[in-house]
């Protein structure tokens, strides 16, 4: 029941910050939002073994994973910060702020890949999967890796539609999530 209660608890704030994504199937929000969901259902299941065996190839493994999502999200977000031009709006309620830029991100991880933020969020859930691999979590992990995925090319349509071929000629230097891989 606790766990119930966690997972409820930690939903709400992620409910209330999709809000306007929620009811259009078709935008990126909607499937990130599942994806988020995923990833606090791996996190709450994992929980409580997130200091076991500290020196476990497992844990090693996963805090490699926390530390390089951590990294992927600060970077990503400070290159798209840097990018939003004052002055300049950029009009679409369903886009967070920090998505609303107005220059197509190139540099810093922009520079291998066009999704940082997803990425973090990619290894965000396998580090918590691996906090506990279990048989019967990894399908909730192989399905937030999907929505991820289904997100970014999502994301790239919006991309598209807002920078045309620039956008086109970004995608085919760079990878989608991870860098020198997909």
């Amino acid at each position: 029941m606790d766990k119930i209660i966690l997972f409820i608890a930690l939903s709400v704030p992620v409910i209330y910050i999709s809000k306007r994504s929620l009811f259009d199937s078709s935008s990126h929000g909607f499937t990130r939002f599942f994806s988020w969901e995923c990833i606090i259902a791996l996190f709450v299941i994992n929980y409580e073994h997130w200091f076991k065996a500290p020196l476990s190839y497992t844990q090693i493994a996963s805090w490699i994973l926390l530390f390089i999502s951590m990294w992927f999200v600060t970077e990503g977000a400070l290159r798209l910060r840097k990018a939003r031009k004052p002055g300049i709006v950029r009009v679409d309620e369903k886009l967070f702020r920090f998505e609303k830029t107005t220059e197509l991100v190139t540099n810093g991880l922009y520079r291998y890949i066009r999704h940082p933020m997803y990425s973090s969020l990619l290894f965000l859930t396998w580090g918590i999967w691996l906090k506990h691999p279990l048989a019967a979590t990894l399908p909730v992990a192989l399905l937030s890796s999907w929505l991820l995925w289904v997100t970014a090319r999502r994301d790239e349509a919006l991309c598209i539609s807002h920078f045309g071929d620039t956008y086109r000629e970004y995608m085919g230097r760079t990878k989608r999530l991870l860098p020198f891989i997909i």
